[in-house]
């Protein structure tokens, strides 16, 4: 089974999908021509707009890459608790001069449509992140051919993951950028996520499935670290948001070498879901008091985000990032994957000198 993930791309290097325009048709190419697995990210996207960016993709690569879906959330939110957000934040929409969004925009992100457009039309992967598809769902999937991941930030995760029939897990560990894939959204317990060489390792001793190892990973020296911890393959956010052909506003990229941000935390402010990003004005103010509420201020923020990134203005916007932002290079997304691959085998062979790796 793991060779059935790794025999589809030379090296073990999986670009993160990155939803927000991210990872964009141009990146994942790059990725996988460079003996990567190249993502897309459908979330918030239509499912005609995730189409589109696959049939553009297939223009751009014949290498195998892979598509990821956010789970539909449960309704658990706190309309209250929304609307007093809602009111904190109207000082914002007056700086940008825009509207906040309307919190009740949907909570499904067309998972069903999605869903139906990839089985008419299979891509060689699909992941799944914000929890787990049925069994049934699963196995139409792999009956047509396609290849599916699951993140899972505990091994409890992991085990529901193997039960219900994916082909293999992502360990996500707490130093990731950007959303935590936690199946369940439980504020008691943000902040209390497992370090990924931690995690890689008791999901290696609760599951069968190959592993594909996430968060904070910049270096081939790492992604030699989480193979050697029981991975299979290593996957990377933050080390392609800085490549040219990423899809990112260029204050993004700017930001995550910049020295007046020199650190990340896990917030809400910005979606009423746990995810890291750098510590900005937006997050320090807003941070403390967001609910536990996603999708709703995930819509409620958007309009804000969206007029803090035309305006460059990077204190207003979502800068999500891993705990190793700062080691981020700014080389064309190839480039980066053969020089992570040539770090690998730098770093397994040191490790062979020393008696390390058999």
């Amino acid at each position: 089974m793991s060779s059935a993930l790794t025999d589809l791309f030379p090296h073990p290097i999986v670009q993160a999908p990155m939803a927000g325009g991210v990872s964009v048709p141009q990146l994942a190419a790059a990725v996988s021509e460079a003996g990567g697995l190249g993502f897309l990210a459908a979330g918030y996207k239509t499912a005609d707009g995730m189409y589109q960016e696959i049939k553009q993709l297939r223009g751009l690569t014949g290498r195998p890459f892979g598509v990821n879906l956010f789970m539909p959330q449960p309704e658990y939110a706190d309309p209250a608790a929304v609307e007093v957000y809602a009111h904190q934040l109207a000082g914002e929409a007056g700086w940008y001069d825009t509207e906040l969004g309307d919190p009740d925009s949907g909570r499904d992100d067309g998972y069903d449509a999605k869903l139906a457009v990839l089985l008419d039309n299979p891509v060689p992967v699909v992941s799944f992140h914000f929890g787990i598809p049925s069994a049934e769902t699963l196995e139409s999937l792999r009956r047509s051919g396609i290849f599916t991941l699951v993140t899972a930030t505990t091994p409890e995760e992991a085990l529901a993951v193997q039960y219900a029939g994916a082909d293999a897990v992502i360990a996500q560990g707490v130093e990731a950028g950007g959303h935590q894939g936690t199946h369940r959204d439980i504020p008691e317990q943000d902040g209390s996520g497992l370090g990924l060489l931690s995690l890689v390792a008791q999901i290696r001793e609760t599951v069968t499935l190959p592993i594909v190892a996430a968060g904070g990973i910049m270096r081939g020296s790492q992604i030699a670290a989480v193979l050697a911890a029981g991975a299979s393959a290593a996957q990377l956010g933050t080390a392609f948001l800085a490549t040219p052909e990423s899809g990112a506003p260029d204050v993004h990229k700017q930001a995550l070498t910049n020295p007046l941000y020199v650190r990340t935390e896990l917030t809400r402010a910005f979606s009423g879901r746990p995810a890291r990003g750098l510590v900005n004005r937006f997050l320090r103010e807003h941070g403390p008091y967001a609910p536990a509420a996603y999708p709703e201020v995930h819509h409620l923020t958007a309009p804000l985000r969206k007029a803090a990134a035309k305006a460059k203005d990077a204190q207003g916007m979502a800068l999500w990032a891993g705990q190793g932002h700062r080691m981020a290079r700014d080389l064309p997304a190839g480039r980066l994957v053969e020089l992570l691959a040539a770090e690998l085998a730098d770093a397994r062979t040191a490790l062979s000198a020393k008696g390390g790796l058999r």
